[in-house]
């Protein structure tokens, strides 16, 4: 496993670096945006762990420059504690947003519940229905009318919990709890986020219909 520390304090940054190496976590760091969007492209990284706070670009914008041509997991640290800052990061495309101060126990266990989640083992042969949206779970693609999606591993996961009984209402506190597993603590904001970055993808909102009080179900438009 090969782990981007994008993060410009030295102190933080050794701290991951030497606190995942003790976990046989290889990673790597650069300081500034600008290196960390290279390093990601040019690198090829399974996971990016991202401040926000970087001294010429800010995390946010570096969250959507590499969401705009990768699909590798991202985890935001930073000390911005504030519900829109996290809504903004995950709808950018992050994986999951952790705030300063954290203990290594907490960030190694979302690396790997993110990763596993990414690496999922096969569930069978894709969805062979007559739908214009195929969900392919060995693949982890998503085809609309034959096109290919690009979703992030949070996103595909999120809409492949709802294509396992289409047209079922999946309570949202399920969706957090079987999704984000129970590493994770957020608001059901995180969950709308991301059901709204599916929709945009998909192009058409009525593809995942909410129920009001209750959570969301998948459907045709």
């Amino acid at each position: 496993m090969r782990v981007l520390v994008i993060e410009d304090d030295d102190a933080v940054a050794d701290g991951i670096v030497d606190g995942l190496a003790d976990r046989a976590i290889s990673a790597t760091r650069v300081a500034s945006g600008a290196a960390g969007i290279e390093a990601a492209a040019h690198d090829e990284p399974d996971l990016i762990v991202l401040d926000l706070g970087l001294p010429d670009i800010d995390g946010t914008e570096v969250c959507r420059r590499i969401r705009a041509t990768s699909a590798v997991p991202i985890i935001i640290v930073s000390a911005r504690d504030d519900e829109v800052d996290r809504v903004v990061a995950l709808e950018l495309g992050a994986d999951d947003y952790i705030v300063k101060p954290f203990g290594m126990r907490e960030l190694v266990a979302r690396i790997h519940a993110i990763l596993r989640r990414s690496a999922a083992p096969e569930r069978g042969a894709p969805d062979e229905t007559d739908s214009r949206l195929v969900i392919d779970s060995r693949a982890r693609r998503v085809l609309l009318d034959g096109e290919p999606v690009h979703l992030t591993p949070r996103e595909f996961d999120v809409l492949e919990y709802l294509a396992r009984d289409r047209g079922a209402v999946f309570r949202r506190t399920d969706i957090l709890r079987d999704v984000w597993d129970t590493t994770w603590f957020g608001t059901a904001k995180t969950l709308d986020a991301h059901i709204a970055a599916v929709r945009k993808k998909l192009g058409d909102p009525g593809w995942i219909e909410s129920v009001r009080g209750v959570g969301f179900r998948l459907g045709e438009p």
